[in-house]
């Protein structure tokens, strides 16, 4: 038998108990097909051999932002600034390098934006206003679910209109003379991103490239990509369309699941045996749905986000955040509304995955959750919690019994832990949150 390629190694870790370790594996089209004396008398194209190296099965991360995060690969970094001096200087250095270049019209770009590396304190708007002119600016807080920009930017989305109407599910940050801070929460990023939007397919397969083949040299080889194709989180109404042009040209180095956001979706309708009384479903056009794809790169669960983060205070909990007097976060949209969305992508086959991280949004993603099963029934694959982050003794145990996946996010901790932790910590004066994270 030839089959595709031998790698072997010291040491090949299999995580199968019946053999744990090995000394060489078989792929052919992509499979394992054996190991050590399985391959007794199997040649191969190729042989990889890795000498006193461990191998190990590649990782897999259940919930990213690769497209967003490849685009901010060429944003100004801002991670490593202490001090707001060295944020604005950041910005300026920016600035001048895009008249330099010649761009009017270019935007400033900036990511990695975290609060606490600046004694607690925001950018002044008049600051950056005085750095970047007429220029649009776009910061993103480290978080994804704020930014920070300039009053350019805020006239482009009618902002400092006094008619202005925050939309649905978020906020343009006031001060208490109600002249806007800068600051842009959850939802209403939507505003200045379609000012953006959309991406073009090149530019997001240049970004895909970018972060994937970071991904690759980190040991990730597959990911899930938490919500394209709409809402604040999504680049363009076919992004699907530049991950298979990316797998096409051979420039994603890692399996992708794609989890298209809940606002990509529209009404379907079919035949009753298909969608119940209701007679209607929310979907993708031609029925499409999870699942559907290859090995490469498939669809997963629909992304509905319910509230913010704990690092920025608007995930919705049941007690005060710490330092935060009567804020107890907000749901992005209204609990009746969710239900009817999320119940019709659940009907047309679509398993749920609901961003909660207050306890508050949790309780309403297990009732949703609760609701699917006894109306529809339980899918072959489960619904998930993303985050699950300030959850109580008693939706551990519900959640379990749903048999509900969560996935929270580890990584949080080293950069953000010790702010996440001073939002809920129990001894704090003003009233907090005493639950679980």
């Amino acid at each position: 038998m030839r089959i595709d390629l031998i790698v072997r190694a010291r040491e090949i870790i299999t995580l199968n108990p019946g053999r744990p370790v090995a000394a060489a594996v078989g792929i052919l089209h992509g499979r394992i097909v054996g190991f050590d004396e399985e391959l007794d008398g199997v040649s191969a194209d190729r042989t990889l051999d890795l000498g006193d190296a461990v191998a190990t099965p590649g990782l897999i991360d259940a919930h990213c932002h690769t497209a967003w995060w490849g685009l901010g690969l060429s944003a100004v970094d801002l991670s490593a600034a202490r001090g707001l001096d060295e944020l604005y200087a950041l910005i300026e250095a920016e600035v001048l390098r895009l008249e330099r270049a010649g761009d009017a019209d270019a935007w400033v770009h900036a990511t990695g934006f975290n609060q606490s590396h600046h004694g607690g304190e925001f950018p002044d708007i008049g600051r950056l206003d005085a750095l970047t002119g007429e220029r649009p600016l776009y910061m993103r807080h480290t978080s994804g679910h704020a930014s920070i920009t300039n009053s350019a930017t805020l006239g482009l989305v009618g902002a400092l209109d006094p008619a202005f109407v925050d939309p649905v599910g978020g906020v343009v940050v006031r001060d208490r003379s109600g002249r806007p801070t800068g600051l842009i929460e959850e939802a209403a990023q939507g505003l200045v991103q379609a000012l953006l939007l959309p991406y073009s397919s090149e530019h997001l397969v240049a970004a895909l490239q970018a972060a994937t083949e970071r991904y690759a040299a980190q040991g990730i080889t597959s990911f899930t990509e938490a919500g394209v194709g709409g809402g604040w989180i999504g680049h363009s109404q076919v992004e699907v369309a530049a991950y298979q042009a990316a797998v096409d040209a051979g420039k994603l180095a890692a399996r992708a699941q794609l989890m298209p956001a809940i606002d990509a979706l529209k009404p379907i309708s079919g035949h009753a045996a298909d969608f119940g009384a209701a007679g209607t479903g929310v979907g993708l056009d031609l029925g499409v749905r999870a699942g559907f794809g290859d090995d490469m790169l498939r669809f997963g669960h629909v992304k509905v986000f319910l509230d913010g983060s704990l690092l920025g205070a608007t995930a919705a909990v049941t007690e005060t955040f710490c330092g935060h007097e009567h804020n107890t976060g907000y749901l992005l949209d209204e609990p009746e509304s969710y239900r009817e969305r999320a119940l019709g992508a659940y009907r047309a086959g679509w398993p749920l995955a609901l961003h909660a991280i207050g306890d508050a949004a949790i309780d309403l993603a297990l009732d949703l959750i609760a609701e699917a099963h006894e109306t529809y029934g339980r899918r072959d694959v489960p619904c998930r919690i993303e985050h699950f982050g300030i959850s109580r003794p008693d939706q551990l145990e519900r959640a379990g019994a749903l048999g509900i996946a969560v996935t929270p996010q580890a990584g949080f901790i080293g950069p953000v832990g010790d702010q996440m932790a001073e939002r809920v910590a129990p001894n704090a004066p003003g009233g907090c949150i005493a639950g679980d994270q």
